[in-house]
């Protein structure tokens, strides 16, 4: 059942089904399989077909203009590259360690960034889904169609959102695109009637938040046979722990374990990430594979996330969360959990725990006054690493003399889970569409594999060396007229046997 399309760029015999545009994810991909004249499934992957560039177009930039401009990778996830950029410049500018006004102010604003970007994945793309049922209606299986069905949950999921944009509006200044952190720190305290407004509301939210979690526990155990095989594979873990192991979005050292749940290393610097990672590209995608190192591109890839988060740590430093993850981690029966669909249950378990932080942090009299900026020895670059919304987020830059940067270099969480999100359409498409006549239900649950990990595949349109490209010239009746493909070692191949059949 292994077909490599790297050698056979026009697979004889085989019928090419492409999902195309992937759907309720943030970004442009899609996802082709090939089935030979028995259905059986010969290869199924994730393709990135976007490429934006960013780590190129930084280069010549000022650093202190950076922090502002890769937030343009993404409007989902805006802050998380904000702050991982600052927390690079941090190390230019000698900012080391910064105020603990400024610190806590960029922990409240990423706490309120991966809080209502994990109620945005869950309640408007994912529970439409779970909750409806794979093979559902198309047009009841979104946010509309959940608000007429269980209006108090898709209340719930707004307003929760809402608290979220509300937080980064109030510590960077807008709730998309913000300029509060710069190098060195911040440049605001938060507002007085800000703070007491956020306050009146945060703990509606934790309920909301534990209600979150309850109902994906109770998805699970209603059909754990489903929820426990669906696009399951074994793989690596890799994510962020605070220097006690404790779990911690905003800052600490590099841990991975095995997919026995054994650590293969732990507190190992954010700025000696390379000694751990490498990249390669392949042709048919614009996203980048990363892997470790000392276990090679076979058997070094890992996954990163809500699912790798909740269980790479030791502990969850807040009472309510630290509850679920004791029992999230108890569902395992002593092994790690890879269930694919787990992804919501850790997400939930992780926006409680968000909530549980901001609470916390508005009770901080530094967020309200306090020194904002700090700076020491000049640096010739660093390295900033964030546990973003969807794992773990790598920016990494030089900067000269003359302040510009010359080097830009990003490993964002959605690259990180590349690999694991193509073992999972493989899984699913092996499991449910090999040998089946195909409908737009199977099909969905391709997207429901690949939505699990809640992609954000504009952030992740970056790759390193020569990209591939594909031209194909249609006519006006829709025949093909011409088709040329530069590969990404630059050969250039035109082509004249028809395409096969496509479904869509």
């Amino acid at each position: 059942m292994s077909f490599d399309l790297e050698t056979a760029a026009e697979p004889k015999g085989l019928r090419r089904v492409a999902i195309d545009p992937l759907s309720r994810v943030e970004g442009h991909g899609k996802v082709t399989i090939l089935l030979d004249e028995q259905q059986r499934v010969r290869q199924a992957r994730l393709h990135i077909v976007e490429f934006r560039g960013f780590e190129k177009f930084i280069e010549g930039r000022p650093y202190w203009e950076v922090p502002v401009m890769v937030q343009r990778l993404c409007g989902i996830c805006p802050v998380s590259h904000q702050l991982a950029a600052s927390k690079a410049m941090d190390r230019v500018i000698g900012a080391q360690p910064v105020t603990r006004s400024a610190e806590k102010i960029r922990r409240l604003m990423h706490y309120g960034q991966v809080m209502q970007s994990h109620a945005l994945h869950f309640y408007y793309l994912a529970s439409p889904d779970l909750l409806f049922g794979f093979d559902s209606e198309v047009d009841l299986r979104n946010i509309v169609g959940m608000a007429k069905a269980h209006p108090d949950i898709a209340k719930q999921g707004i307003l929760l959102r809402k608290f979220g944009q509300e937080l980064i509006r109030v510590t960077s200044g807008k709730r998309i695109h913000g300029t509060g952190s710069i190098p060195g720190g911040m440049n605001r305290h938060v507002d007085q009637a800000d703070r007491d407004m956020l306050v009146r509301d945060v703990d509606q939210m934790i309920r909301w938040a534990a209600d979150a979690v309850d109902l994906v526990k109770k998805l699970h155990a209603q059909n754990p046979v489903l929820y426990d095989r669906f696009g399951s594979f074994r793989s690596n873990m890799l994510s962020l722990v605070r220097a006690d192991g404790a779990m911690d979005l905003y800052d600490g050292v590099l841990r991975a374990r095995d997919a026995d749940g054994g650590i293969m290393f732990d507190g190992v610097s954010d700025q000696n990430y390379m000694d751990l990672i490498e990249e390669e590209s392949r042709p048919w995608t614009y996203m980048k594979f990363p892997h470790l190192r000392s276990l090679g591109r076979e058997n070094g890839w890992y996954r990163v996330g809500p699912l790798a988060r909740v269980q790479n740590c030791d502990v969850i430093p807040s009472p309510l969360a630290e509850a679920q993850r004791k029992e999230f981690v108890a569902w395992g029966q002593g092994s790690p959990v890879h269930a694919t669909l787990a992804y919501h249950w850790a997400r939930m378990i992780e926006l409680l725990h968000t909530v549980e932080v901001i609470k916390d942090l508005l009770d901080d009299p530094d967020i309200l006054q306090g020194e904002l900026t700090a700076s020491g020895a000049r640096g010739a670059g660093g390295v900033g690493i964030i546990e973003a919304p969807r794992g773990t987020l790598m920016h990494d830059y030089s900067v000269g003399d003359d302040d510009l940067v010359t080097r830009c270099n990003l490993i964002v969480s959605t690259t990180h889970n590349n690999q694991a999100m193509n073992e999972a359409v493989r899984s699913v498409a092996r499991e449910y569409l090999d040998g089946k006549e195909l409908t737009e239900g199977l099909l969905n649950r391709i997207e429901i594999a690949v939505r699990a990990f809640d992609p954000c595949l504009s952030c992740a349109t970056h790759a390193l060396g020569r990209m591939p490209l594909d031209v194909l010239l249609l006519g006006a009746g829709g025949e093909r007229v011409d088709h040329v493909r530069k590969s990404h070692d630059g050969e250039i191949v035109r082509k004249s046997v028809a395409l096969t059949g496509a479904v869509s």
